[in-house]
């Protein structure tokens, strides 16, 4: 779903991308080293910039991949949430309203958001942290789509995000691993909304959106929080939060299906 949600959302975080003194296309090493002044006036340090640019080079498989994507969906909403959401899934979303339900009434109560939400976008994203949350380096997928023209700015902006998430401590370069366009952790945040989004819910002072439910959870719920969800209100299609959850993925289909999921986690 990563994936659908990127080619959707593209086109409006390009238009809010600030402008970035590297030069795209050429040689690959001098953007790199453009790329590397950048982050130091951002304020990474030398050995963040140093250990996460050591040996990198261009990935073919991630523009490849970039290229394939379309943008479109051609599927009806009953065509498309028979695949996403079964009873299997229902089951062990159930399952896991249950075993996180403390955490998710506090989360509730900070943000204003129903467990049923978070926990099926957490559904959708990745099977609830079990299944394909991306296997490639973080920091040389950005750097591969920032080098390329067609959407610099952007994906320029992305790696020095990515580096900033290095230089705060919340992940090591060795965790930063990710999808096609650079998406991290079990509900695929971009390195951007990491940032800004993130949440310390676990309280041991970094946000770890790999490995700790709570932080997982909590982030993805400010995420929702911050874009105007309303807590106790409705969320179908045509409502307020409807349209609050356009920050989560402008498609109608998965907003749609969030509610969807949602309903059927408590028997709805």
């Amino acid at each position: 779903m990563r994936i659908f949600r990127w080619a959707i959302c593209l086109g409006a975080v390009i238009c809010s991308s600030p402008t970035y003194a590297a030069r795209c296309g050429g040689d690959f090493n001098t953007f790199i080293a453009a790329m590397s002044q950048e982050a130091a006036a951002a304020g990474v340090s030398q050995a963040v910039i140093a250990q996460a640019f050591a040996g990198i080079t261009q990935d073919p498989a991630v523009l490849a991949f970039d290229r394939r994507q379309r943008g479109t969906f051609n599927k009806t909403f009953e065509q498309y949430v028979s695949t996403r959401v079964g009873p299997g899934r229902i089951n062990i979303g159930r399952q896991m309203l249950l075993r996180h339900g403390s955490l998710l009434a506090r989360i509730e109560q900070k943000f204003g958001v129903p467990p049923e939400i978070v926990v099926a976008i957490w559904g959708l994203e990745s099977d609830f942290g079990k299944g394909d949350v991306g296997k490639l380096p973080v920091i040389r997928t950005l750097a591969t789509m920032a080098h390329d023209c067609r959407r610099t700015e952007l994906f320029q902006g992305e790696l020095l995000a990515a580096l900033k998430i290095v230089q705060r401590g919340d992940l090591p370069l060795r965790d930063l691993i990710g999808a096609f366009a650079g998406e991290i952790g079990q509900t695929q945040f971009l390195p951007s909304s990491y940032i800004k989004y993130g949440v310390d819910f676990d309280g041991n002072g970094h946000v770890d959106l790999r490995h700790s439910v709570p932080d997982v959870l909590a982030s993805t719920a400010n995420l929702l929080h911050m874009s105007g969800f309303k807590a106790g209100a409705p969320y179908g299609e045509g409502s307020a939060n409807f349209e609050a959850m356009r920050e989560w993925n402008r498609a109608t289909i998965y907003r749609k299906t969030i509610g969807y999921f949602a309903d059927r986690l408590v028997g709805r």
